[in-house]
């Protein structure tokens, strides 16, 4: 079973197992040279690294690919695995060889399966490394305009860390799944793509802040903690949307920043909070000037309530995502061995 199950899996995974190769090359001869950079500049490291074409290119691909791995291994490796041979009947043949459904299910998901873990890890580890200078340098507070997002920012805590695995993992158990239910394979590999890059995009705002208790921080609004405002409408009287706010040390990921008064979170806000921030030419003048705002602002008991998680979540946030992906893939595949045990005739 071992033998039969390399020899159907063996061109997709020599062709991942070259391009896993290629990006490898291409890291392992730049990632020293940027690690020597990160040391060696004490400003402007980012900048210096935004100008490099091929470091700019290899930032930007090495997050696609790592995002980008999970679908294809569901679609490709996951929901064929089983929907093929249902669809041309061999899957009796070798039931007829004193093979059990059991035995056929375990080597061929279980083998498989370890090459996909192996994949994504491997591909989360290469592009974690090299990407490290970049990230420490955004966490301590740097930024340019190529690299501005920490590593705890959904854009790329999704292609950072251990999570991958579990992406992969669960991606797999998908296609799997879908092909042993459905058992036509292009109809398999459609929906597992939609279901995993759904899985992906919905992650960090309904699954990832619920694994792990935020920081709340309420902050009075001042010159020195204001971000910016939010404003629409014409521009000498536009209404004022929201406020924000500066939270924390660098590189962490702000989930909500908030207006809050008597503890109920405020809808609207006061028009004359326009003049705490700057004011463009064409604005209409200002009724009070910024500290004569603050200061109304605060007797009028408003405050900011910011959510965020720190730099220092990381891999507590990392680890409990895998887990709970983890989880799923482990449900999903008894779920297959129930139904190709009872069900699949």
């Amino acid at each position: 079973m071992i033998w039969l199950t390399w020899r159907q899996f063996r061109v997709p995974a020599l062709a991942v197992a070259g391009a896993v190769a290629v990006l490898a090359v291409f890291c392992a001869v730049t990632g020293p040279g940027l690690a020597s950079d990160y040391r060696t500049t004490t400003t402007g490291f980012l900048d210096l690294v935004a100008e490099q074409r091929l470091n700019r290119t290899l930032y930007l691909v090495g997050q696609f690919v790592v995002y980008a791995a999970p679908p294809v291994i569901g679609a490709f490796w996951g929901a064929p695995l089983i929907a093929r041979e249902l669809e041309a009947g061999t899957h009796r043949l070798v039931w007829s060889q004193s093979i059990s459904r059991s035995r056929w299910l375990t080597v061929k998901v279980g083998l498989t399966g370890a090459a996909a873990i192996s994949v994504s890890g491997l591909l989360s580890l290469i592009v974690t490394w090299w990407a490290g200078p970049i990230d420490d340098s955004v966490a301590a507070g740097n930024s340019s305009n190529v690299f501005e997002l920490a590593r705890m920012q959904p854009p790329l805590f999704g292609a950072r860390g251990v999570v991958p695995i579990g992406y992969a993992a669960f991606a797999f158990a998908v296609g799997v799944t879908l092909g042993l239910v459905i058992r036509r394979s292009i109809v398999a590999i459609a929906l597992t793509l939609a279901v995993v890059v759904a899985f992906q995009a919905l992650a960090p705002s309904l699954i990832r802040p619920h694994l792990m208790s935020p920081v709340v921080e309420t902050k009075t609004l001042t010159k020195d903690t204001i971000r910016g405002l939010m404003l629409s409408g014409p521009e000498k009287d536009p209404e004022v949307l929201r406020v924000e706010v500066l939270a924390g040390a660098p590189g962490l990921w702000k989930v909500s920043d908030e207006t809050v008064k008597d503890g109920v979170v405020q809808k609207t806000l006061p028009s004359y909070l326009q003049d705490c921030g700057p004011r463009p030419p064409e604005a209409r003048e200002r009724k009070l000037s910024p500290d004569q705002c603050f200061q109304r602002f605060e007797a009028e008991g408003y405050r900011q309530q910011v959510k965020y998680y720190p730099a220092d979540r990381f891999w507590g946030l990392q680890w409990r995502e895998t887990g709970l992906f983890l989880l799923l893939a482990f449900g999903l595949t008894g779920f297959c061995f129930w139904r190709i045990r009872r069900d699949l005739t």
